[in-house]
């Protein structure tokens, strides 16, 4: 027997099957067969949609926003590192090592 090649389904048609077997008119291996599936994954499709259902209603905030940022420490982060940049350029500069300017 062959291996069959990889198949990746779409969202649609994975809410399409677990919503079928939510309905419950047909069983696992109707609709196994019914849409050339295995019996388990239409099993762990219908429990991620039954897991999932309640963000749907707005259960959870989406926690897509941009994470808040502290400007302050931000801003001597930058101050910092432009110190170490000068110091590190006028040492270099003293000692020769610094050939060109930027």
């Amino acid at each position: 027997m062959a291996r069959r090649a990889r198949r990746n389904h779409t969202p649609a048609f994975k809410a399409k099957v677990a919503l079928a077997a939510v309905k419950g008119e047909k069983t696992l291996s109707e609709l196994a067969q019914q849409f050339d599936v295995h019996a388990n994954q239409i099993k762990q499709w219908k429990d991620q949609l039954l897991e999932g259902a309640a963000g749907v209603f707005g259960g959870e905030a989406k926690a897509d926003a941009a994470p808040t940022v502290d400007l302050k420490d931000l801003h001597a982060k930058i101050g910092q590192l432009a110190l170490e940049n000068d110091f590190l350029s006028g040492a270099l500069g003293k000692a020769g090592l610094l050939s060109a300017k930027r």
